[in-house]
């Protein structure tokens, strides 16, 4: 895998992370039981997003690492995804 191939990955595998992370220990205005006219009750207390910054680059960069032990040695490869490399008769 080239430099610009591993950045790319781990730019995709960290947003999807991100996404699945992001609803983790969330509570709401709601939830809570704070009353603000100001505030929307669906709006979280304590979104500790830098937390879940940091737990996500953890788990994205181990993820990469499979993905890169795979994709090198050749368990993870285009020829190995049904119907995207036909054979062609001749």
């Amino acid at each position: 895998m080239t430099f610009v191939e591993v950045i790319v990955a781990f730019a995709i595998i960290w947003w999807v992370v991100l996404f699945i992370v992001l609803p983790f220990g969330v509570r709401s205005h709601h939830e809570e039981g704070i009353v603000d006219r100001a505030i929307d009750p669906g709006a979280p207390v304590r979104p500790q997003m830098g937390r879940k910054i940091l737990v996500t680059t953890f788990v994205a960069l181990l993820v990469l690492g499979f993905f890169y032990v795979g994709r090198t040695t050749g368990i993870i490869s285009l020829d190995n995804i049904i119907g995207l490399n036909p054979i062609v008769s001749e």
